[in-house]
């Protein structure tokens, strides 16, 4: 099983979503995170200037199959991309093993 953690733009969740839903991606946890990125310039908005250090983004977790991760990666490219700078990132680790509380099954079972 591999967990695929992805920083996306909120701007994009709602699509990003929706194709992890397509794909049969069921279940997902998600949350508001602040963080620190590349872009170095502030923005001006009505004649204010304000920094952009730090930086609103979407925490997706996500757990699947080994056979279903590259599918589920490319969604994640696929929706997530704008070709800005702050597009975000996607980190792949290896899950060793995964439980279903309820009916205590495990492994790739456990994600069904």
């Amino acid at each position: 099983m591999k967990k695929i953690e992805a920083i996306i733009r909120k701007s994009e969740f709602d699509e990003t979503k929706k194709a992890l839903h397509t794909i049969g991606v069921t279940f997902f946890s998600y949350w508001d995170v602040t963080g620190v990125g590349n872009e170095k310039e502030g923005h001006v908005y009505r004649g204010v200037s304000y920094s952009t250090a730090d930086i609103q983004r979407r925490y997706l977790s996500i757990v699947v199959t080994d056979s279903f991760m590259e599918k589920t990666v490319d969604t994640l490219l696929k929706t997530a991309y704008t070709g800005k700078v702050g597009d975000g990132k996607i980190f792949v680790s290896t899950i060793d093993e995964a439980y279903r509380i309820r009916t205590k099954e495990k492994g790739s079972e456990s994600l069904k």
